[in-house]
């Protein structure tokens, strides 16, 4: 069972170390510039939360599959295949977590007085070090709960994660899906062990969250 925790937080960290720079920026971009489009940008984003996440696991597949254009491009490169690897369960915990990651951050951003960035700017800062001693730091509460919020789904992530990666053990197998394959074989103490890991991350990151929430608005 070490190897399953082990492989599950390897693979929600790594996901989650993709998405933070990402998420900053489409944070940054939805709420600090006048880009055009950012409405059609905010729906991508919240596209992996409005579809299921076998869906997102199919198309996954369609595109880094050996077929797919992603996946021959990454063949004839590097000559090897992502799919059914451990790589491919960060690629669908990192598609179907970034949503959550996102929402926190862009709240945070859009809670900071424009006049302290205005006045910054003023005093002869870029936009780039206004962001970074202004934007940055006042959006950390919004940052760290986008990332307890997009760690634990992308360690709980299960439907895109069997389409794209497979259920191996060893390899691929993480806390979900041994889960479900201990459901199916009538392994029961081990479900409940897994099951009451899984609830102790996800009550102690709910409750950071709320924290973290409810001190923003004071």
């Amino acid at each position: 069972m070490n190897d399953i925790f082990y492989l599950s937080v390897k693979v929600a960290l790594t996901a989650t170390i993709i998405n933070l720079p990402i998420s900053i920026f489409i944070g940054w971009v939805l709420t600090k510039t006048k880009m055009p489009g950012k409405s059609i940008l905010d729906l991508i984003i919240l596209i992996p939360l409005a579809i299921p996440p076998v869906i997102v696991g199919f198309f996954l597949l369609i595109i880094f599959g050996k077929n797919g254009p992603l996946g021959s491009l990454i063949d004839n490169i590097f000559g090897t295949n992502i799919i059914f690897t451990w790589i491919a369960a960060v690629l669908a915990s990192s598609i179907v977590s970034i949503p959550l990651m996102v929402r926190p951050i862009i709240v945070s951003m859009s809670d900071i007085d424009e006049n302290l960035e205005k006045s910054a700017r003023i005093l002869g800062a870029s936009h780039i070090k206004s962001f970074i001693s202004i934007t940055l730091p006042l959006s950390y509460k919004g940052i760290t709960a986008g990332i307890l919020l997009g760690f634990i789904r992308a360690f709980s992530e299960f439907g895109a994660t069997i389409i794209v990666a497979g259920n191996i053990p060893g390899k691929t197998q993480t806390v979900p899906l041994a889960i479900y394959t201990n459901i199916i074989t009538g392994n029961n103490d081990q479900v409940l062990k897994m099951v009451g890991i899984c609830l102790i991350l996800s009550i102690t990151s709910i409750l950071i969250y709320t924290k973290l929430s409810s001190s923003s608005k004071n």
